[in-house]
């Protein structure tokens, strides 16, 4: 592939990411699937990219390949109904962002040492000061104010590298 070639492909990778993030993850329902589609996705399209002649009609080539590859997957896979015990809200306009975001929160949050991360979901979600963390815990307000700051620090790490990740896919 030529450099114009290459230059094209990562400008497009660099402006539709994110929305094609969003629906790869609207046709796999978890993060790191839609992730993989993604990466799958544009892998097939820059080994093609040189074949389309008309800018426009890349936007509309890169779904097709990921509906495609996200049907090929559920078609190896068998097929499994989760029943549930309350039906899903229904969401807003676009409220995928905010729902990514959460859900790697999350995810972040789990895997924090359980005192560490005791303290935040008290702190942060629960809205108690650090005198009724340290009394609901047991511990002192020193340790209640150190185990806060270690663990943001490494959740400020951990979305850090994430955000490191996701700018070496999109190169």
């Amino acid at each position: 592939m030529d450099d114009s070639a290459e230059d094209a492909f990562r400008a497009f990778v660099t402006a539709r990411s994110p929305a094609l993030l969003r629906s790869a993850y609207l046709l796999v329902g978890d993060r790191s699937k839609a992730e993989d589609l993604l990466q799958v996705t544009l892998l097939k399209a820059f080994q093609k990219w040189r074949r389309i002649k008309d800018p426009a009609a890349a936007e509309g080539y890169v779904r097709r390949a990921m509906v495609n590859t996200a049907t090929s997957w559920w078609r190896s896979r068998p097929y499994r109904e989760r029943p549930v015990d309350t039906l899903p809200e229904r969401s807003g306009s676009d409220e995928i962002a905010a729902r990514i975001e959460q859900d790697a929160m999350w995810q972040h949050l789990r895997g924090l040492p359980a005192k560490q991360r005791a303290v935040l979901v008290l702190r942060y979600y629960e809205g108690m000061t650090e005198t009724e963390i340290a009394d609901a815990l047991n511990i002192s307000r020193g340790t209640v104010k150190s185990h806060t700051s270690r663990a943001l620090g490494s959740l400020r790490r951990q979305f850090q590298d994430e955000d490191a990740q996701q700018e070496t896919v999109t190169l």
